[in-house]
Formats: structure tokens, sequence, C-alpha cells
């Protein structure tokens, strides 16, 4: 797996600035597999001792958004070891919001390593490292697989403008169609009070999380056949609620029944539409979101007492982009993190 993360020497994105090492970005990208859940240089633990053991962070904080995975200590575990590809998706062609980093990365890579083209979004001049190992290794992938070029298109998608231009990039490129949409663009501030929330933070984070959602998926769709799949990512929190994370919930909730809704409308054209609820996963979201002490602690209040890792969410992504997986589901969602709270579907298709 230590070689399918390295750099290939293809052509790069007119989107894409080069980063600031490459050999520093290569080795990190490189190390992704090697790395244990949780830890940094000791030997991976076996499922049950990692799920059982008391995982801690070094404290860090990076007190911007969007955060940035190649600051993260350690870095976020991008897929899983000996992962066993199926071409589940060959031929397919997937757009990944939110792809350069966390849990939309993993994601690109699973994907890929099931034989997808894959584009994805990000933020330019603030998430460009990330974006750049992020394509760099699905050209990597994409020598061995034999799919299309990948793409990284940046964008903020709060702005339907922006996500009719990147749908109509990416499907342009593509032949004019999309088969998979994963709408996973997210940003979360910890606000003590709703005192604390003024409507110009109500607006950035609901123009993140969900109206992105709506707006992609809105053009997308012009462009999707019988057996597309459109993948949204809520959050525990939507079910469990946060007392810091007000407004970020909120858009988690719109979410659920954005997905549900949605499901019903598109369900005689063939497209299902399903999300995953991710519980504490590691992410740059999470020490561009918290202080330095309770990203230090994070995932510990959970059952398993660690955090999950990216790679352990993807594999989610892909059960519900494929059609011999998961033809017969729509309007539902995997929760990956067991917890105290009812997680049953009210909406059955």
């Amino acid at each position: 797996m230590r070689a399918l993360l390295l750099f290939h020497q293809l052509p790069r994105s007119p989107h894409l600035r080069p980063p600031a090492s490459r050999g520093a970005a290569t080795r990190a990208l490189a190390s992704f597999a090697a790395r244990p859940l949780g830890g940094r240089a000791r030997a991976r633990p076996s499922p049950a001792r990692a799920m059982a053991s008391q995982q801690q962070f070094p404290p860090q904080q990076q007190g911007s958004q969007p955060g940035k995975e190649h600051a993260m200590d350690p870095r976020p575990e991008a897929i899983i070891q000996n992962y066993k590809s199926a071409e589940k998706l060959k031929g397919k062609v997937a757009l990944v919001t939110g792809g350069d980093s966390g849990i939309g990365r993993a994601v690109c890579l699973c994907f890929a390593l099931e034989g997808a083209t894959v584009a994805f979004t990000y933020i330019k001049g603030q998430e460009d490292r990330d974006a750049e190992e992020t394509l760099q290794a699905l050209r990597d992938i994409r020598s061995r697989t034999g799919a299309r070029e990948p793409m990284a298109v940046p964008a903020d998608l709060g702005y339907e403008e922006n996500c009719r231009r990147v749908v109509e990039e990416v499907a342009g490129a593509y032949g004019g169609r999309i088969d998979v949409l994963v709408n996973n663009s997210a940003e979360q501030y910890e606000r003590p009070s709703i005192t604390d929330v003024t409507e110009a933070d109500l607006d950035r984070v609901f123009r993140t999380n969900i109206f992105s959602y709506f707006l992609v998926t809105k053009h997308a769709v012009r462009h999707m056949a019988e057996g597309a799949s459109i993948i949204n990512t809520s959050s525990v929190n939507a079910y469990k609620g946060n007392k810091t994370l007000l407004d970020y919930t909120a858009t988690k909730g719109a979410i659920v029944a954005f997905t549900r809704a949605l499901a019903l409308q598109l369900a005689e054209k063939g497209i299902r539409v399903n999300g995953v609820v991710p519980g504490p996963v590691w992410t740059p979201l999470i020490p561009a979101s918290f202080g330095k002490e309770k990203v230090g602690q994070f995932g510990s209040e959970v059952p398993m007492k660690r955090a999950g890792q990216p790679a352990e969410v993807a594999p989610s992504y892909v059960f519900l982009a494929s059609e011999q997986d998961s033809s017969y589901m729509s309007g539902q969602f995997l929760h990956t993190l067991v917890v105290a709270v009812s997680s049953r579907s009210s909406a059955v298709i």
C-alpha cells in the first residue's frame, strides 16, 4: 500500500499551485497506510485492542477553518491497510465535495481503488497543499485502474453559481455524466450559547453545510441517469444533539430531512439518495474547531473510547455508491458509530 500512495510525475491540474515541498508532501502521503489508528510510531494494534484502548491525541489547535490535514499530528489514516478492491465502481464518474482531506479524501481514494474516475472540490488558497496530495494519490491509483484523469476543482460551494460551475466542469470533462455525487463539505464552530450566534455566522455555516448540498445536487441531477447514487454526509450530532455546536447540529439535521425527501422525489428516476452518519472522526475539522485540551481527548467519550479514522468510514460510501451492494436502499443512513441514541430510520423505500 505504500507504493500506491507515491506521487507520479503526471500533468498537474491547472487549478492547483505546487505545494511548498513536494518531497515532504510525498513522504507524508506515502506514510498514511502505515500509520496505526490513533498512533504515530508503534506497531499497529489488533482491532480488539484498538477498540478497547484509551486514545489521546497530542494537544493541537489550528485556529482557523478550513483545517489543514498536512498540519495534523498524527496524520489521519486515509486508506485501510490491505484494502481489498473489487471494481465495484469501475467506469463510474464520481464528484466528491470537500474531497481534499479528512473523510472526503478517504472516500476519493476508496472510490478510485474501486475503479471510479474521481473529481473533488477544495478551497483555493487555503487547501491547496492537501488537494495536491489527494490529486497525486488519485493519479497514482488511476495509473493502475485505467480510470480517466482525476480533477481537483476550487470552489466555495455556498453560492449557486459556483455549484453550477463545478458540476458543469466535471460533467463536461467526463462525457456529460455524473454517476455518484458525495456531498461532504462542512464547517463548524464552538459557540457556548445561542446568543453567541450572529446572523452572519448562521448564514456561513448553513451555506457550507446544507445550501451546498442542495445546490450541487440541483445541478448534478441533470447529468445523472438511472442507477446513479447521491450520498450525503450528516453527523451523529443530528441524532444526539450538541449544545456547543448548535448551528452545525441544525445543518446536520437538515441534511437528514433533505436526504429522505430527495430519495422519495428521485425514486421514480432510479436515482438512490442515502447518507452516512459519522461519529467523532479524526479530520482537519477537529483541530480547526476545538481548543487544545478538547482535541487531546477527542473521541474518548464514545463506547469504543477512541475517535474513528477516515479510512474506517469511507467503505460505507463505497457500499452506498455500489449498485451491486445497495441497489434496493434509498432514504437511509449508515451510522458508523455505536451510540446511546436511536438511529432507526423512518423512511424505507
